[in-house]
């Protein structure tokens, strides 16, 4: 049974107080939050430059991985203590690091890489751009349409280009015991590193449609209305 205001509780009361259970973080918040975005998207876009700059410079498309790979690192990384996005976000992002770190020296040339780094980059710029202005209560219609948009593309590249990198990797891992922990030890503790990566690439058979269709949703809830008011006019 749902539950009635108490006698003597105005309507209005009632509606204040829901108001004030759905205000957003307070100043101080808001400012660490800005902050974050405005640099998380400032180093995903070193990331894009230097990607550009060294293509220019080798003439190649081959190899760029070396050129960003520590910034790529720290910011890809950086994403798994993000805290304006739900737990979903946050498992996409660990999966995320999980395919870097088994980018060994073996598998840093496939293209499978590249794949992955120019999907990451683009998504990252727009999501992190999204953020930042939607915080500052200033949002672009193009920076929305976008984060609702391109992932039909970017988001399928990404997860191809990571499975076929984590892929590659696994005759390397199984070879020299990469990240691998064997009995006996002091801690009577093993970890087969092999296993976790397969693992991890059959944990994207139920998590892609998830965040994939999450977003399709997502698409028509916040661009549905908008569009439709178009076909009108």
């Amino acid at each position: 049974m749902a539950a009635t205001p108490a006698p003597g509780t105005s309507k209005g009361a009632h509606s204040d107080v829901t108001g004030r259970r759905k205000k957003g973080p307070g100043a101080l918040a808001t400012a660490y939050l800005v902050i974050y975005n405005v640099v998380m998207t400032a180093g995903w876009l070193v990331i894009a430059v230097g990607l550009v700059r060294a293509y220019l410079a080798r003439g190649s498309y081959h190899g760029l991985y070396y050129s960003i790979e520590k910034p790529l690192k720290f910011f890809q990384t950086g994403a798994v203590l993000e805290v304006t996005t739900c737990a979903r976000s946050w498992t996409d992002a660990s999966l995320c690091v999980f395919c870097l770190v088994s980018v060994s020296l073996q598998v840093q040339s496939e293209d499978s890489v590249l794949l992955f780094v120019t999907a990451w980059t683009v998504t990252e710029i727009i999501r992190y751009s999204f953020y930042t202005f939607s915080l500052l209560n200033h949002l672009p219609y193009l920076i929305k349409w976008a984060r609702y948009t391109f992932f039909f593309v970017l988001y399928p590249m990404g997860v191809t280009g990571e499975l076929l990198t984590i892929y590659a990797a696994l005759p390397h891992a199984q070879k020299t015991g990469l990240y691998s922990v064997t009995l006996p030890n002091k801690y009577n503790f093993s970890f087969d590193y092999h296993s976790f990566l397969i693992i991890v690439m059959v944990s994207y058979i139920p998590l892609f449609p998830q965040l994939y269709f999450h977003m399709v949703r997502q698409r028509k809830k916040v661009l549905g209305h908008t569009e439709d008011y178009s076909k009108v006019e």
